[in-house]
């Protein structure tokens, strides 16, 4: 590896300001990066990933935070004197990065071709036709389909991985020297995400820039990366090679982070979180394949409790006065039975059909043909009314529990308002005791009841919108991608939560995520859909160890294993 180092981040410290008091971030962190590597950053919400590489480009908040010690030396120069002016030749020409939700990095009111063309116009010398030629290259070279179609597209007009390869197309306009990727495949099917992850380190290969890539998932940083840097409260914890850090790691919080994600050959009774493991304390029991074969007899020697039969939903779309409508089936001839007790796993790229079919079984969207039956009444046949009077018994955990609880309403409020309203409970002294112990269920204290929900982190909110969906006592809850957001360990708390209310309460979920090892270790049936139809249906176990369909072996071939 050569010796000249690229970037060198020397004794880092950052403090924010907080009502006139300054409170250290980032305390006294170092590291190297080389030319032509890919450095990976590890560490869950909070650790304080973002926060240096913000420092990097010189966009931290001014007036709330300051860099109080160390320097960032690149290529010689000390980043952390800059002068703004100074800063604005290096930032996207020499340092460039790409943020983890490109939809709200990407200006809605602009077309993607546009975007990435003001940037080599404002930083290269090329003509406007010129630069035109460089943005379709540059859209081929991240392997868009019809550039010339993206080009001419505004943001909303393309999918999820589309537009994080049109934000990777304006961060490599300038052919940087360091790319900063930012949690580029959160929010991405696992299937896109590989391919972000192959398409990167092509990029990388073909430019020999340098990459900081920054991720919660140490599996999916060991696929990328050369080396490792493990980031909790601020420091770094650990760093290395990948092959030594993620086979023999030495701190207890990143031997967590490895093991707090659900593996794919043993199904533990409960996940270990990072707690577990710095206090020696975790649960290292296994579910046997008998023990599931038995209790899923029990399960399935039941009458269904939801049972839907060829289900289809349309949609016509227009795109012009005199154009013809177009259908398009966005589920199609969908059947299967849900069991009380069950737990059945959804699984499918964006676009595949799945959150379509929850909103039909939840009636907020109608179906155009086929059966719901519900406890074997068909609920696509049901009054305003009676809708209504089923929203009761059948419940959604949603993958954003900010946009859905009200800003204005506390937190009691949130859970009592639904009480109220389907007469749970005689008075409303009694419907605030039931929250009360609602809360402390899911793992929160009573005196959140007074307090609001941006007071909150994402794992705590996801709490609140477990406590609210169980608050009417429901016999089915839709988990729509209710845990894809949050870090591994919060993860491995609630997907914990929801398994113990299920053997408290006796609910039934259904599952949906693009995390494929989460469905499995949640799962007693998985669905496996493709554009809008079923392409596999079986035990959880049965199909990820012997998967028939190719769509099916391409989903768990792209699962990040680590090494």
């Amino acid at each position: 590896m050569p010796e000249s180092k690229l970037l060198t981040v020397k004794d880092l410290s950052i403090s924010f300001y907080s009502e006139g008091k300054a409170i250290e971030i980032i305390h006294n962190i170092a590291f190297d990066l080389q030319p032509n590597e890919i450095l990976g950053i590890v560490g869950e919400s909070g650790s304080g990933k973002s926060v240096s590489s913000l420092a990097i480009l010189g966009l931290l908040p001014k007036r709330i935070s300051k860099i109080t010690n160390g320097s960032i030396l690149f290529e010689g120069k000390d980043l952390t004197r800059l002068e703004t002016k100074a800063f604005q030749k290096i930032r996207g020409n020499d340092i460039a990065m790409i943020f983890q939700e490109p939809m709200s990095s990407l200006n809605p009111s602009m077309t993607c071709g546009k975007q990435v063309l003001e940037i080599l116009r404002q930083h290269t010398k090329l003509s406007k036709t010129e630069a035109k030629t460089e943005v379709l290259s540059l859209f081929e070279k991240v392997k868009l389909p019809m550039p010339e179609r993206v080009y001419k597209a505004y943001p909303h007009e393309i999918s999820g991985g589309q537009k994080q390869r049109v934000m990777i197309a304006m961060a490599i306009a300038c052919k940087p020297k360091i790319l900063i990727a930012d949690e580029p495949t959160t929010a991405l099917d696992v299937t896109v995400q590989k391919e972000i992850i192959l398409l990167l380190k092509q990029l990388q290969a073909e430019e020999g820039m340098s990459i900081i890539f920054i991720s919660h998932d140490l599996s999916l940083v060991s696929e990328i990366a050369d080396r490792i840097l493990v980031m909790y409260q601020g420091e770094i914890v650990e760093q290395g090679d990948v092959r030594t850090v993620f086979k023999s790691p030495q701190h207890l919080y990143t031997k967590a982070l490895v093991n707090s994600k659900p593996s794919m050959e043993t199904r533990l009774l409960q996940l270990p979180t990072i707690t577990d493991f710095i206090n020696d304390s975790a649960n290292k029991t296994i579910i046997s394949s008998e023990e599931r074969q038995i209790q899923h007899q029990k399960l399935y020697a039941q009458s269904p409790l939801l049972e839907v039969v060829n289900l289809e939903k349309e949609y016509i779309s227009k795109s012009g006065w005199f154009s013809k409508p177009e259908h398009f089936k966005a589920v199609d001839g969908v059947s299967f039975k849900l069991y009380k007790g069950e737990t059945l796993g959804l699984v499918g790229e964006s676009g595949c059909g799945k959150s379509t079919l929850a909103n039909a079984i939840l009636q907020l969207d109608k179906a155009t043909a086929g059966q719901i039956l519900y406890k074997g009444v068909d609920i696509t046949k049901l009054s305003n009314t009676e809708v209504r009077a089923l929203r009761k018994d059948i419940q959604i955990i949603f993958q954003d529990p900010y946009a859905s609880l009200n800003p204005r309403l506390s937190v009691g409020q949130a859970i009592l308002e639904p009480m109220q309203v389907h007469n749970i409970g005689s008075s409303d002294k009694e419907r605030k005791q039931k929250v009360l112990d609602l809360l402390e269920k899911v793992g929160l204290e009573a005196s959140v009841y007074n307090r609001y929900p941006h007071e909150f982190s994402g794992g705590q909110r996801q709490r609140i919108g477990i406590a609210r969906a169980i608050a009417l006592e429901p016999e089915l809850i839709v988990c729509d991608e209710s845990v894809s957001a949050l870090d591994i360990s919060v993860q491995a708390q609630v997907l914990n939560l929801l398994n113990d209310l299920k053997a408290n309460f006796g609910f039934t979920y259904i599952f949906i995520s693009h995390d494929l090892a989460v469905v499995k270790y949640m799962s007693d049936q998985l669905i496996v859909m493709n554009q809008g139809h079923i392409e596999e249906m079986d035990d959880a176990d049965v199909i990820y160890a012997a998967p028939k369909k190719e769509y099916t072996k391409k989903l768990i071939h792209a699962i990040p294993k680590g090494l």
